[in-house]
């Protein structure tokens, strides 16, 4: 049988259907190895931007060229399929995963074996799948795929389709498993999960209740959640924020804080109710770690709408804002429209980042000298040990034991992290 290796780049979603791959591969026999003895390599690719989808194109030439068998799966195989060099063995869709072992077999045949669902095509409900168990202090367990929005810009939901959620009781099953098995972290993903549950009668308060509910000493990490749904039932997510398994921790996108642009990007919310939701969280969430996105150069965006989106993060000041240049996708609304010229893209882009730095530089020096609780998570790639503090602010220490909850002294800080010592 063949050696199997996966290579999973993107999302958290896409690490978990990573995992998921590789239970039924071991199922099924297959040896799992390191790339460089692999006879196939399974390459789970992200499209979510163009810079990143040329990076999917080389990487899978570069192993095509090397003489190994490739599979291509994750978002790439439907937001542009044409991007796909013509040689490789095999091509699945994400609601595909379930049949790799098919996809292998073919592959060792030298047969083409070819999965790639529509939007509303295949609907499987993935946390039925078995996963396999690494060793780490975090677990990922998705909630849902797809999502309710039509934003003019996202390719994305090609991939994901519109909304699934994952029955609550399976949630809850694989967390309380997670716990067990030793995981101090529970990550909850899904492409929004802000909507989870609309589609089956609940949503993410009433989920994160079940969650809390659970005997052990562990945090959750709530991932992205888009405003126009956090709306529907603010007062009840943040009454379920007050537990302290999870995480003061909020991802919310703004985008653009000027209102026409939100308008034409699709968003359905507006600058005030993005900033309401962030009032209501900050009055009743103590040390809110504030995290949001932001596109520049979205077409249509004036200098007075930028200047605007300015205004927004001055006044908000989130810990911090992930900037991303605006990069038209295949076969969205928003690729039809007029570009914007390239040096003022990133111009925008240039200006927005240094601010960023400045404002997470400011709040930052506020935990100076503070003593503060910290889960380390493992060696951190800016050396040390990493942890995360209990608004899940990155720390790097010294020298401390991974997975357990300490009291770490803050002494040093940077515009991106913390870095302290084990309290005496």
């Amino acid at each position: 049988m063949m050696r199997i290796h996966i290579e999973t780049y993107g999302c958290t979603r896409n690490r978990a259907d990573a995992e998921i791959m590789e239970a039924l591969l071991v199922r099924a026999g297959y040896e799992l190895s390191d790339p460089d003895s692999a006879d196939c390599v399974i390459v789970n690719t992200c499209a979510v931007k163009d810079p990143t989808e040329k990076h999917m194109r080389l990487r899978i030439k570069e192993l095509l060229d090397s003489g190994r068998r490739v599979i291509v799966t994750g978002c790439l195989p439907h937001v542009n399929p044409s991007a796909i060099d013509a040689r490789v063995s095999a091509v699945l869709g994400v609601k595909s995963i379930d049949q790799i072992v098919d996809a292998v077999k073919a592959a060792e045949a030298g047969e083409k074996f070819i999965s790639v669902e529509g939007w509303r095509e295949r609907s499987i409900d993935k946390l039925e799948l078995p996963r396999i168990w690494k060793s780490g202090v975090a677990f990922v367990v998705p909630i849902g795929e797809g999502c309710l929005n039509a934003c003019t810009y996202c390719a994305t939901r090609f991939a994901r389709g519109v909304l699934k959620s994952y029955k609550p009781e399976l949630i809850v099953k694989w967390v309380k498993e997670a716990v067990a098995k030793g995981y101090k972290e529970i990550q909850l993903s899904s492409e929004d999960t802000g909507c989870y549950g609309f589609d089956i009668g609940t949503n993410l308060a009433e989920l994160l209740n079940e969650i809390t509910a659970i005997d052990g000493n562990f945090r959750v990490r709530v991932g992205m959640m888009n405003p126009n749904h956090v709306l529907k039932f603010l007062d009840e997510l943040v009454e379920a924020y007050q537990d302290e398994k999870i995480y003061r921790f909020l991802h919310l996108p703004l985008q653009s804080g000027d209102d026409e642009i939100l308008r034409r990007m699709g968003r359905t919310y507006t600058v005030e109710e993005f900033e309401e939701i962030v009032r209501v969280f900050r009055r009743r969430i103590p040390e809110l770690n504030l995290n949001t996105d932001v596109i520049v150069g979205f077409p249509g965006e004036s200098e007075e709408a930028f200047q605007n989106t300015v205004k927004v993060v001055k006044r908000i000041r989130p810990d911090k804002i992930n900037v991303s240049r605006y990069s038209p996708r295949p076969g969205t609304i928003a690729a039809r429209w007029k570009q914007l010229p390239g040096w003022k893209v990133k111009e925008r882009s240039r200006y927005l980042h240094r601010l960023r730095l400045q404002i997470a530089h400011e709040i930052n020096r506020r935990y100076l000298g503070r003593e503060l609780e910290v889960l380390t998570h493992g060696a951190g790639k800016k050396g040390g040990i990493e942890g995360r503090t209990m608004n899940y602010k990155e720390i790097i220490l010294p020298d401390a034991p991974i997975g357990e909850f300490l009291k770490v002294r803050v002494e040093k800080t940077s515009t991106t992290y913390l870095l302290g010592r084990i309290a005496e």
